[in-house]
């Protein structure tokens, strides 16, 4: 009976049990009053029985959604605005919360990832309805692969309107389930606090990330909608977090992965005195220079090593799907996620220990228990000597001179020099960033920014907004392709407005050079890849933001532009340098020009 069920989880069911079976009331009484019961619950009259509408208050479901976000430690909101969301922002900013709108959703949404990534809660953007949340759909995808917890709260048309061709009405749910770990439509005021409250738990547990919740815009105004929509809506309830679950590893695998560490004598691994490469957001984690990390040559590391510890490192095509891992190695994996734990095992590769859990508390552990154990020197030394020497190489093809533009390797040694220990350096681009991956170096945790696994173009714009709201005393660098430029240059406006200054180098080689490159042999045709040397320095200043351009008639004056751009953006001014720059080959870690 769907009734029964539906009514039994708030009590009411049980008490009428109780009463027909205290005074012996008939079978026929007892159903009739359960009929009426299930009436009553259905059209929402017997909550109202019990709570009433306060007609008088001046509060809106905003101001519950500001007052949830307040609690869990948020101090960001992202936004465009629409009017499905209005009275959500406005509560933020009443309450402090600092409501930062952008150009375009998608930004918001990535905004939103870079403050997840760095602040220890989650991010959160607030989008319209309908184009507002599908333009953030790219975004929450790349959140999802980036395992970000990021809220995403959308406005909807209202209840009663739904599916009656209401203005930007579509069926968001479905759209989002596939993206996010939870997804709800608050349908009553006095639903949100919970609401909120699972999908920010849910966000930040386990495997983190990002969660959907849209309000009907009846769900937010008071003055136009029915009783049963706001009884009871402005009770007190608990808001305070739900404590955050978290899987950690058993005794027993820390127990076995020290032992199996400790008979090693070539092991890869991310830190206690053993040779490591770092990728993604765990780029910087070991600082500028370290003896132990290494950045070149990783696939013959790999291979001869008898130990690798996939410390959240995925088997995915960063790793070759788990070829470039030996099959005579021992293999201990962890990662939250039991999906990208056993990533392609059935292909090419086995871990021998496969751990479930957080890689923090791992790492901690397993250096507890290998206290006295020393890696082989000359095997760290084997390793540095390679980097070394690839480095040099590098370093001579950054002095090559190119034919017409700049060469793009002198740019980003001389530029990686220039940044000070305090930069933070987010990365948006194909070519002219996957060769700064091999030449800038992040000077810390949490210093360098890429989209992940989803390899999205566009993430710049968004991520530096985020960066420097959690980072204000922190240089903000945004390495562009000329390419994804396009897709968030306009954030510049946003970037003045709020004043919330950064910087942005431009590789422009009038192209999208890593699809050119293998298109024209295949195919002897460029058709969609050529772009335009254009004044990229000229639209940031109609943002009014700062432009200053790079070329061979200044090429002398490399370092100096750069320092000027940092004098600019320390004085509160954002900046592009619109480098133009010859193009590079880059293939499997290999740089030419």
């Amino acid at each position: 009976m769907p009734g029964q069920n539906m009514a039994s989880s708030d009590g009411y069911y049980s008490q009428i049990q109780k009463v027909v079976s205290t005074y012996a009331i008939p079978a026929s009484l007892s159903a009739a009053a359960l009929g009426a019961f299930v009436f009553l619950k259905r059209f929402g009259l017997l909550y109202q029985l019990f709570h009433k509408v306060d007609t008088k208050t001046k509060r809106n479901g905003g101001d519950i959604v500001a007052d949830v976000l307040k609690e869990h430690g948020v101090k960001y909101v992202f936004t465009l605005v629409g009017g499905h969301i209005s009275p959500i922002l406005v509560a933020c900013e009443r309450l402090g919360i600092r409501v930062v709108d952008t150009r375009h959703e998608v930004t918001a949404a990535f905004a939103a990832d870079a403050v997840a990534r760095m602040s220890g809660t989650v991010g959160v953007a607030a989008v319209t309805a309908g184009p507002g949340l599908t333009n953030t759909v790219t975004a929450i995808k790349n959140a999802q692969m980036a395992e970000s917890p990021v809220l995403l709260i959308g406005g909807a048309a209202a209840t009663l309107l739904k599916g009656r061709g209401a203005l930007q009405d579509i069926d968001q749910m479905s759209l989002f389930k596939p993206l996010c770990k939870f997804c709800a439509s608050v349908t009553k005021v006095r639903d949100i606090v919970p609401t909120l409250k699972k999908a920010i738990h849910a966000a930040q547990s386990g495997t983190p990330g990002p969660v959907f919740v849209e309000f009907p815009i009846d769900t937010l105004y008071l003055n136009n909608h029915l009783n049963d929509l706001f009884c009871g809506a402005f009770e007190e309830r608990d808001i305070k977090p739900i404590p955050v679950k978290q899987q950690k590893a058993t005794a027993s695998q820390i127990q076995k992965s020290i032992e199996l560490l400790s008979k090693a004598k070539r092991p890869v691994i991310l830190n206690m005195g053993i040779p490591c490469f770092l990728g993604g957001m765990a780029r910087g984690l070991l600082g500028r220079y370290s003896d132990i990390q290494c950045r070149q040559k990783r696939g013959e590391a790999l291979k001869e090593a008898d130990v690798v510890i996939l410390a959240g490192a995925i088997a995915d095509f960063r790793l070759g799907y788990g070829r470039v891992l030996s099959r005579k190695s021992k293999i201990i994996a962890i990662n939250r996620s039991k999906e990208q734990l056993y990533k392609n095992s059935d292909m090419f590769w086995k871990p021998t220990i496969a751990i479930e859990g957080d890689v923090a508390s791992f790492i901690q552990e397993i250096s507890k228990g290998l206290k006295g154990y020393k890696c082989d020197s000359d095997w760290i030394q084997k390793l540095k000597s390679k980097d070394i020497e690839k480095e040099r190489v590098n370093r001579e093809k950054s002095e090559e001179k190119t034919e017409k533009h700049l060469n793009p390797l002198k740019i980003l040694h001389t530029v990686d020099e220039i940044m000070s220990d305090n930069t933070v350096m987010v990365a948006d681009g194909g070519d002219f960033v996957a060769t700064a991956a091999y030449i800038l170096r992040p000077r810390g945790p949490l210093r360098w920014l890429d989209p992940g696994a989803f390899g999205t173009l566009g993430v710049g714009g968004g991520f530096a907004l985020g960066a420097k709201l959690c980072r204000p005393e922190s240089d903000v660098w945004i390495v562009y392709g000329d390419g994804s430029l396009g897709y968030s240059i306009a954030e510049f406006d946003t970037f003045t407005r709020h004043k919330i200054p950064v910087i942005a180098l431009v590789g422009n080689d009038a192209g999208w050079t890593q699809i050119e490159r293998e298109q024209v042999p295949m195919f002897g045709s460029s058709v969609a890849c050529q772009l335009a040397f254009s004044d990229y320095d000229v639209v940031a200043k109609g943002y009014g933001g700062k432009g200053l351009k790079l070329d061979r008639s200044n090429e002398d004056k490399m370092a100096e532009v750069f320092q000027e751009a940092l004098k600019l953006n320390r004085g509160g001014e954002s900046v592009l340098i619109n480098a133009l720059i010859g193009k590079t080959n880059f293939r499997e870690g290999s740089i030419s020009v």
